[in-house]
């Protein structure tokens, strides 16, 4: 497979994430009525087996991710391998965090299914897996810098959109570190700098990266 073409996949493997994060991430929280306990375990007893399909797309959604950073260091190494390496190290650091954070949800299924364990437990894992979402939340900012620093330097791709995935490392990692300071603060800057992410990943699907100047890099690399 030429570069073209594998770009493409991964632009692909990158949109993956889009529908899945929506659902695994997002889903269950919205059952969670606050102030209202009765109303949010009706929630999850009448939605458990969507529940359930929502846990296992945010593990799937992990594995995806790992996959897919391994596809960008191969388009990426070529620019700097250290840096590309940094990249893979962090999401590396934030796959296992996300995954072993649902266990928090899993404890809400099996609080269901065992009628001596009180219901009172429920928003605490609500809690606890939202605490988790926001320290995953620090590497899934991170990766960014790095990702964002290669797209730059590449030259095969748009500066503007390294830039913006630059730009959009610091959103995911200030909000982390606000939830924990101030919880109250309520304002979430990623929902405005995640544009470097749809960039990239429609770029790459759409257009792939420009084979001539790739192969210029790489024969510099070399």
């Amino acid at each position: 497979m030429n570069i073209k073409s594998f770009s493409r996949l991964t632009g692909f493997v990158y949109l993956l994430l889009v529908p899945l994060g929506v659902f695994g991430i997002m889903y269950v929280p919205s059952l969670l009525v606050e102030g209202n306990l009765p109303l949010t375990i009706e929630n999850i007893k009448s939605n458990e087996f969507v529940v359930r399909l929502a846990i296992a797309a945010s593990l799937f959604i992990q594995l995806i991710h790992f996959i897919l950073v391994l596809m960008l260091y191969r388009i990426f190494k070529v620019v700097n391998i250290r840096i590309a390496k940094i990249m893979v190290l962090l999401v590396m650091v934030g796959v296992p965090i996300a995954m072993l954070n649902e266990l928090n949800f899993g404890a809400v299924l099996f609080i269901f299914a065992n009628a001596e364990i009180s219901n009172l437990l429920i928003p605490l894992f609500f809690e606890l897996h939202e605490f988790g979402i926001m320290i995953v939340g620090v590497f899934w900012g991170l990766w960014l810098f790095p990702l964002g620093y290669l797209v730059y330097k590449s030259n095969f791709i748009p500066k503007i959109i390294g830039i913006a995935l630059m730009i959009g490392c610091f959103g995911y990692v200030i909000d982390s570190f606000m939830f924990i300071i101030a919880p109250d603060f309520g304002f979430q800057f990623a929902e405005f700098l995640f544009v470097g992410e749809l960039m990239i990943t429609f770029w790459l699907l759409i257009m792939g990266v420009n084979e001539k100047m790739y192969d210029i890099v790489k024969q510099n690399a070399i």
